[in-house]
């Protein structure tokens, strides 16, 4: 199965960064949000992004203008009914997400794959809202999609071989470095990322050093290209706090993944 046409719900940061990945692949991308001025705003950055890369040299007006062709922008999810492949990019709600799928699979054909961007819910959780959970799979692209390369595949226990592999070879031709996953909580990246945040966060908390300190050593001993502090500022804190809630309440109250006071005020 070659996957042609995408359908992305959720027009915010990480759905319009997905729509211009896809589009730039060269597949026929529908974004779908139900308020009309996040689509005008995902359509104005687009537009903005790629005057930008023109001015670098890296795209010329021809494939500028290709790349928005390749995208329209819809507010009905049934208009999504001839996708090959969902992905969606909502708010990290597990009942919202499964209340979305729902709708989703009645527009969609049996052979659409309907993936979740989540960086942290379970995927099996999300499937089990599906009546075909064979063909749900998590695809979590990282912040900004266009540039950072790696996605973690994510299959849950119900996830066909079938839609594993189309899955793995679409992300790869979307120029994309694969790691495939199992579906616990934080995946990968997610997972890892906690106690970097957390340890950076009680440095803070027992007055050892600044924010700003910590990200400059993180930065220039560390070899990191954005301190801790930075990349949770970049990220948006509420959406770092809940990933760490959810990965922390997954591990049943696991210590070493318990969320931070400071940044939840």
């Amino acid at each position: 199965m070659t996957i042609n046409k995408v359908g992305i719900i959720g027009a915010g940061t990480m759905g319009s960064g997905i729509a211009q990945v896809a589009a730039t692949a060269g597949c026929s991308v529908r974004l779908f949000d139900l308020q009309e001025n996040a689509l005008e705003k995902a359509a104005d950055d687009l537009e903005r992004i790629l005057n930008r890369l023109i001015e670098k040299g890296r795209i010329d007006s021809i494939e500028k203008e290709r790349i928005q062709n390749n995208i329209e922008y819809v507010s009905n999810l049934s208009e999504l009914s001839e996708s090959d492949l969902t992905i969606e990019a909502i708010v990290e709600d597990l009942e919202i997400k499964q209340k979305v799928f729902q709708e989703l699979e009645g527009c969609v054909s049996d052979n659409c794959i309907i993936a979740s961007n989540t960086s942290s819910l379970s995927i099996a959780s999300i499937a089990s809202a599906l009546k075909r959970p064979e063909r749900c799979i998590g695809i979590h692209f990282f912040n900004p999609a266009p540039l950072m390369r790696l996605v973690e595949v994510i299959p849950a226990l119900q996830t066909s071989k079938d839609t594993t592999s189309i899955t793995v070879e679409t992300m790869t031709q979307w120029k994309k470095t694969v790691a495939v996953a199992k579906d616990t909580p934080g995946f990968i990246v997610n997972r890892v990322a906690r106690p970097f945040y957390g340890e950076a966060l009680r440095i803070y908390e027992e007055g050892i050093a600044s924010f700003e300190a910590i990200d400059q050593a993180m930065r220039t001993v560390g070899g990191f290209r954005m301190g801790p502090f930075e990349l949770m500022d970049f990220i948006g804190n509420d959406i770092n706090y809940t990933v760490t809630e959810t990965v922390f309440e997954a591990f049943y109250y696991d210590p070493r993944y318990r969320p931070s006071f400071t940044q939840k005020r």
